[in-house]
This record gives C-alpha cells, sequence and structure tokens, in this order.
C-alpha cells in the first residue's frame, strides 16, 4: 500500500491513543474526589484502578478474538461503542451517589478502551514501514501522553471543588445538607463524561464510514490459541515487564494528587495542574524517545529509562518537600516509552502469534488492578504514604531486567534490533 492510503487510516487511529488517554488521565482527579464524597481508605479509593484494569484482564482476549475473526475495523467499532456506553453510564451513577455504580461505569469505559488497545497497538505498527514500526507507536502513543497533560487540568477544573469540606466538616452537617453537598459533589462529574461519550460517538460514526486497510492471515486461524504464543520467551518476558510497569504507571499518576496533598501539604486542586505537568512530561518523554530510537536501539534506552526511574522512587519514598514532586515529575518523564517499547519488543518476530501476543499483552495490563492497591496497603499500614512507593521501584526494577536480557530472541542482538510490523 502507499503511503498516502495508510495516513488518514494512522490519523484516526493515533486519535484513538489521545481519547483513551484522555479518559485514564482523570482517574488522578476521579481517585480523591470519590475518596472525599465517599470517605474512603486509600485501598478503597485505588479500587477506581482497579475496576479498569480487571476489565482489561477480562475482555483482552474476547477483543484479541472479535479483531482475528471479524478484523481491525469492526474491532474499533465495538470498543468505541463501549467506550460511550460507559461514559453515560456516569448520570445515572451520580444520580444515585452509589460508589459502586462509579466503579460499574469505569468496568464498562473499560471494557471499551482494552478492546481499543488490543486492535489499535499492533494495528499502528501495521501503518506504514516495518523498520519503522516502534517509532510509529511511540509516535502515536505521544498523543495519549498530550491527553495526560490536559486532562488533569480539565477535570480537576470541572470536577473538583473548590472549597473541599473535610471528614469534621461533613459530620458536623444535618443529614439534609450533607446529602445535597454529597449530591453536588457526585454530579460534577456528569458533564466532561456525557461530553466525552459524544465525541466517542462521533469518531464511531467516522470510522464506521471509512474504509481501513485489513490484512488477514490464512496462517492464523491454524495456529494453537492464545496462550500457545507464551512459547515465544520474548513475549513472556515482555507480558511480566508490562504487568508491572502498568502498576507503576497507575501508582505514578493516580496517587499524584493524593502524594502531593499529604507529602507537602498542597490543595487538590493545586496539585491537579502538577498532575496536568506530569501528563505534559510523559508526552515530551515520548516524542524525546521516538527521536532517541533514531540514534540509540529501543532495548538500550529501555534500561536507561528504567535506572533513572527505580532512582527517583528512592526520592518518592525518602524525600522531603518539593523534590519528591519534581522527582514524580521526572518519573512521568522517563516511564514514558515503557508501554509503546515493551509492546512492541514483545511482539516483534512473532508473526502468526502476533494478535494473540497482543491480547496477552493487553491482559497483562491487569498489573494495574492489583499493584495500585498494593501501595495503598503498605501507606495505610504503615501511616507513611511515601512508603507505598516501594512498589512502583520494584516495577521498574522488573522493566529493567526485561530490558537488559528478557527482550533477546536467538539469533537478533542489541543493536541489530529493528521492529517489524506484527502484519508481517
Amino acid at each position: 500500500m502507499s503511503k498516502n492510503k495508510y495516513l488518514f487510516p494512522f490519523i484516526l487511529v493515533t486519535s484513538l491513543f489521545f481519547f483513551w488517554g484522555f479518559i485514564h488521565n482523570l482517574d488522578p482527579v476521579l481517585i480523591p474526589h470519590l475518596r472525599r464524597s465517599f470517605s474512603l481508605t486509600t485501598v478503597e479509593a485505588s479500587l477506581v484502578d482497579s475496576s479498569i484494569f480487571i476489565a482489561y484482564f477480562l475482555m483482552a482476549i474476547p477483543a484479541g478474538l472479535i479483531i482475528k475473526k471479524y478484523g481491525y475495523k469492526k474491532g474499533i467499532l465495538t470498543g468505541l461503542c463501549f467506550f460511550a456506553a460507559g461514559c453515560f453510564l456516569f448520570v445515572p451513577a451520580a444520580n444515585t451517589m452509589q460508589y459502586p455504580f462509579f466503579l460499574g461505569a469505569l468496568f464498562v469505559v473499560a471494557c471499551g478502551l482494552a478492546t481499543l488497545e488490543t486492535v489499535a497497538n499492533p494495528y499502528a505498527t501495521m501503518l506504514g514501514a516495518p523498520e519503522t514500526a516502534t517509532q510509529r507507536l511511540n509516535f502515536a502513543q505521544s498523543f495519549n501522553g498530550l491527553a495526560a497533560f490536559l486532562a488533569p487540568i480539565i477535570g480537576g477544573a470541572l470536577i473538583l471543588s473548590n472549597n473541599p469540606k473535610s471528614d469534621a466538616e461533613l459530620a458536623a452537617m444535618t443529614a439534609s445538607a450533607r446529602n445535597a453537598y454529597l449530591l453536588a459533589e457526585t454530579s460534577s462529574v456528569k458533564l466532561p463524561y456525557i461530553v466525552i461519550g459524544c465525541v466517542i460517538i462521533l469518531i464511531a460514526v467516522i470510522f464506521f464510514f471509512t474504509k481501513l486497510p485489513d490484512k488477514k492471515d490464512e496462517a492464523e486461524t491454524k495456529n494453537k490459541g492464545f496462550f500457545h504464543a507464551l512459547k515465544h520467551k520474548h513475549l513472556a518476558w515482555a507480558v511480566v515487564a508490562q504487568f508491572f510497569y502498568i502498576g507503576a504507571q497507575i501508582c505514578i499518576t493516580s496517587f499524584l494528587i493524593l502524594y502531593a496533598e499529604k507529602v507537602i501539604g498542597i490543595t487538590e486542586k493545586q496539585a491537579s495542574y502538577y498532575s496536568g505537568v506530569a501528563g505534559l512530561l510523559f508526552m515530551l518523554g515520548r516524542f524525546a524517545g521516538t527521536f532517541f530510537m533514531q540514534f540509540i536501539a529501543p532495548p538500550k534506552l529501555l534500561r536507561i529509562y528504567a535506572v533513572i526511574c527505580v532512582l527517583l522512587c528512592v526520592e518518592l519514598i525518602f524525600g522531603k518537600g518539593m523534590a519528591t514532586i519534581y522527582a514524580m515529575l521526572g518519573v512521568a518523564f522517563f516511564m514514558s516509552i515503557m508501554f509503546p517499547t515493551i509492546f512492541a519488543l514483545g511482539i516483534d518476530g512473532l508473526g502468526v502469534d502476533s494478535k494473540a501476543g497482543s491480547s496477552l499483552l493487553v491482559m497483562s495490563i491487569v498489573g494495574g488492578a492489583l499493584l495500585p492497591p498494593a501501595l495503598g496497603y503498605i501507606s495505610d499500614k504503615t501511616g507513611n504514604f511515601q512508603y507505598g512507593y516501594i512498589v512502583p521501584l520494584i516495577c521498574f526494577a522488573v522493566v529493567l531486567l526485561f530490558g537488559t536480557i528478557g527482550y533477546k530472541r536467538k539469533g537478533v542482538d542489541d543493536n541489530a534490533v529493528k521492529i517489524t510490523s506484527t502484519a508481517h
């Protein structure tokens, strides 16, 4: 296919990275908001992440089966339908003022996101020259970073209260006044999610009427199933590395506002701007990573960034004052290339097992459900919020191990790594 034939489909697919990045990066705003509204512990508030990433685990294989049987386009449309439906479910969730209903709405949204990620990550690598697949995926993921910059700022302005009430102030209110306050708090989430739901429907309509290039390999129907793909050792390593990376990313992004509030003592509203800066640095890190990969082999860059993230996590655990926030911002920059790089290295050379490998890598995102509660548990039990950051430190150490030995394929040396398209 010609480059021009790839261009518009690639633009459309890249837009998906922005939209799921935006909805994900409302979570750092949503977590402290719901935590205050429902008087939740840190562990209970972390269930926001758990409800999302459990959906990833449950939907990854069904999503893979959809694209395997019906192709990329129908997979994208399925994901967009779940995405929009979940956004609209925030309205009844807010009206009922029940925390489990919010978790249910997030679960439906995440079913859509899991489907989209299962499709879009490998699809982005096939829309162009095989030798530039890793750079292309990092470029598309950069718009996920743009969303990470915008979402906390917009979400903080629309969702977070200008005059949040403390637990003591809520306890002093009459029952009717307290209910009225909590209804106003929970209702503030309606507008952002309604708008996002409407935009996603519009995007689905555009996809429906757009002809997308697809490639179906007859040999795909003859492979032995999803878990058979794990015979590729570098894929098995990538699944483990992705599990821990996503856990680290969610620990860093979802608790940034809470960290700033508890460790530095600034307000949620102020902290939401730091969360936006973290998103900006995450985006810049993706663009920078795409540039550096022209000169540095992806595994080497992954190793360098992982070492830096481990060192910055030490500062998060033991540091004091604003230096800890700067360390958090540094982690946002240096962890930015990890997801697409682990993904691309993991599915490199899989051939007919590529779609199965993609589903398994998306399943590994369940790390985002399991590891943030571990951070919350350590923080609650020790009474020191910073001690919980031993969790992302361990996670980045696992990524370092993958970038050192786990990615290797027989007969392919470090400097010769050229990520090939999953479609070839």
